[in-house]
């Protein structure tokens, strides 16, 4: 199992693209798809127009936006360049058919696709792509919007993406035991902010959950003027990334 981080930032950060992260094991699966996600996917090397599930976390533009360009892009692919794509499955929480159905009529030539797409809206039932075992759950983040996170089991390996989040027991028990916990790192634990977790509480997330090693990502930019992997290791005494773009950890 792999892990890339498309993005480790948030909507308009000077230095990262938005959320985005790639996670590789009998599949090629996308975690959330936000503003210049899309070019450093191409920059890993994977085909995009082999990739047949993307898994939302939830809808708001920083974790979403270029998969409207994506998907153009595999339409114009498809219908014009020659190519040919496997169908699409696109996944995410309660509202994701509502929103993408409304997309697929509404934006120009995205209907009907010359490939087959569909839609799944998940809760907390764990799933399979391929060998690959999904776990999503639940958790809170902002009162008018469903928003979940996944745990990735394969093989013996676990991974964890949070999404965004705040404090809460639904993403410790999603956490527990996990070998690797993606967590929304958007404020440093001195200047806190609403709706996302903070880099102390990341930490006592990561401690009470028993993980292994835990990657912050997520930032704003503010998060990118403390030290928020001393902050995090107040609380955790495991294994600390500071996520960036393109970084790529094996599990």
């Amino acid at each position: 199992m792999r892990l890339t981080i498309l993005g480790s930032g948030t909507n308009v950060h000077p230095s990262r693209a938005a959320a985005g992260y790639l996670v590789r094991t009998d599949q090629h699966l996308l975690f959330d798809f936000g503003p210049r996600t899309l070019m450093n996917l191409i920059k890993t090397g994977v085909n995009r127009h082999r990739i047949t599930h993307i898994l939302f976390s939830h809808f708001h533009a920083d974790h979403f936006s270029d998969f409207i360009t994506f998907f153009f892009d595999a339409v114009i692919y498809a219908k014009f360049g020659g190519g040919h794509r496997p169908p699409m499955t696109l996944i995410g929480p309660k509202g994701t058919i509502r929103l993408l159905q409304s997309i697929m009529k509404s934006f120009p030539s995205f209907s009907p696709a010359p490939f087959k797409v569909s839609f799944k809206e998940v809760t907390d039932r764990p799933f399979r792509i391929g060998d690959t075992r999904i776990v999503p759950k639940p958790v809170v983040h902002v009162p008018d919007l469903s928003s979940v996170g996944y745990r990735i089991e394969y093989r013996g390996k676990s991974l964890v993406y949070s999404g965004d989040t705040q404090y809460c027991d639904e993403v410790i028990r999603l956490c527990k035991d996990v070998g690797l916990a993606v967590l929304d790192c958007s404020f440093p634990a001195n200047r806190p902010g609403p709706a996302h977790l903070h880099a102390g509480q990341c930490g006592r997330v990561a401690k009470e959950a028993g993980v292994d090693q835990l990657v912050l990502s997520h930032f704003y930019p503010v998060a990118d003027r403390a030290d928020v992997k001393a902050q995090a290791a107040e609380e955790y005494r495991g294994k600390i990334w500071k996520g960036k773009d393109l970084l790529t950890i094996k599990l």
